[in-house]
């Protein structure tokens, strides 16, 4: 046998070890003669017993059998499916200690990436309960004969899978509840095994189901469709195309999400990007004002706006505000939330942020406070025209650390910009998602 089908093979035997730390995907890290090994289940300090699940040049993977010592901070999860399901990691380990992991995965982010620390660590934004919260999801769909039955859910751990579960603790219990339910509706339609996808989108109350369909829908399937939404409350959209295809079986609804503490309500379209834990984005968006300190004399800028979440609140403290969003239909459903709320100091502008700006007309006005949620890919481009703007003050939301680490390295150590202080923001219980904010100031 050649050295590649060698290499391809796994021991056998169980293997134990001291877990040393947690690392930033929520595995458990051992060294197993001297090679790290990414236990899944483990957690820092326990003693395991483990099997290898894949070999790496510079690192091995694994998964727990048994846990011979447990952590203090292990718990019992609540999902019958973690383990299998991909859409948690963290369950086994307790709230409290979810949290002060995410905040070393930021530290860590600063100080490898950036070469950076805050001035202040911020404290945590938590919300009321880390379970239920989820009201934007993408759940993946797949008949299966051999299980007798349509799988509706995440996809397997490590798996291109769908997982067979039941019930999910994480989604909003509207959804959660309901798996075994939509499975069902799948499986009664002419077209069961063309159903790939089910995206969710919820409001404060509402719940929309937007169908992708590979194949055309039968006239008994939409009835089908209608009464499985009066019965559970759901509002059903099918999507047979692209995202521009998207449409509601009956009637559009009215999404929409209240910011009472601003006095605002937002309307968006069940495809269009929002925040998936509204609890969180309520305090975030309080946080962010609190740091950002908007006045009537200040002239905010506020980067990958989306339908306005941080734009509108702004707009009703500071003199003038404009969002700038790379997806125009966002930013036509930002004008309209502020015609909606009566805001006429804002306006909003269609822009690809990753590109050259040098025609656009609000990059020859000046702003002296900065607010930035850009997505994964972080906001690098854009950071160098700050300065030269005017901007003394931003607040920059994060979804992931290596990218504001990043970030933050540049505002720093090259356009002169001081870390004054930065925190963790619970956005997503039981993963190992971080969502971050942190406050820069010039000089």
């Amino acid at each position: 046998m050649g050295r590649r089908g060698r290499h391809r093979r796994l021991p056998q035997e169980p293997v134990e070890a001291m877990v040393e730390s947690l690392s930033h995907d929520g595995r458990g890290v051992a060294r197993v003669d001297g090679k790290a090994t990414f236990i899944h289940g483990a957690l820092p300090g326990e003693k395991v017993m483990f099997r290898y699940t894949g070999r790496r040049k510079k690192h091995d993977e694994a998964e727990v059998l048994e846990v011979l010592q447990p952590s203090e901070h292990r718990v019992e999860p609540r999902c019958p499916h973690f383990g299998l399901c991909g859409g948690c990691s963290l369950q086994h380990l307790d709230a409290a200690e979810q949290i002060r992991y995410k905040q070393q995965t930021l530290a860590d982010a600063f100080t490898h990436i950036g070469k950076v620390q805050p001035e202040t660590w911020l404290l945590p934004l938590t919300g009321d309960s880390p379970w239920g919260y989820r009201r934007k999801a993408r759940l993946g769909v797949k008949n299966v004969p051999k299980k007798g039955r349509v799988l509706v859910g995440f996809r397997e751990r490590s798996s291109g899978f769908l997982a067979d579960m039941n019930s999910c603790e994480v989604l909003h219990p509207l959804i959660g509840g309901a798996l075994n339910e939509l499975s069902a509706l799948v499986g009664s339609l002419s077209i069961a095994s063309r159903v790939p996808q089910i995206e969710v989108a919820m409001d404060d109350e509402r719940c929309v189901l937007v169908f992708r369909v590979l194949d055309a829908l039968a006239d008994d399937d939409r009835e089908k469709l209608r009464r499985f939404a009066r019965e559970h409350g759901f509002i059903i959209y099918i999507q047979e195309g692209g995202p521009d295809s998207v449409a509601p079986l009956d009637q559009d609804a009215d999404l929409h999400y209240a910011l009472p503490e601003f006095n605002l309500v937002l309307h968006f379209q069940p495809t269009d990007f929002t925040q998936v834990n509204s609890d969180i984005n309520r305090r975030m968006l309080h946080q962010a004002m609190e740091l950002l300190q908007p006045e009537a004399r200040d002239t905010v800028l506020d980067l990958f706006c989306g339908i306005g979440n941080f734009t509108l609140p702004l707009a009703t403290r500071a003199g003038t505000v404009v969002g700038v969003e790379g997806a125009a239909e966002l930013v036509a459903r930002a004008r309209d939330n502020a015609r909606r709320n009566d805001l006429d100091n804002v306006s909003f502008h269609a822009a690809n942020l990753y590109e050259s700006l040098e025609t656009e007309s609000w990059m020859k006005q000046s702003f002296n406070k900065a607010l930035l949620d850009p997505p994964r890919s972080g906001a690098f481009e854009i950071l160098q025209h700050l300065p030269a703007m005017g901007v003394e003050r931003m607040v920059y939301v994060s979804c992931y650390p290596g990218t504001l680490g990043r970030d933050a390295g540049e505002l720093v150590h090259k356009l002169g910009y001081r870390l004054v202080s930065a925190g963790v923001m619970d956005m997503f219980p039981h993963t190992a998602h971080v969502e971050s904010i942190a406050l820069f100031e010039k000089g």
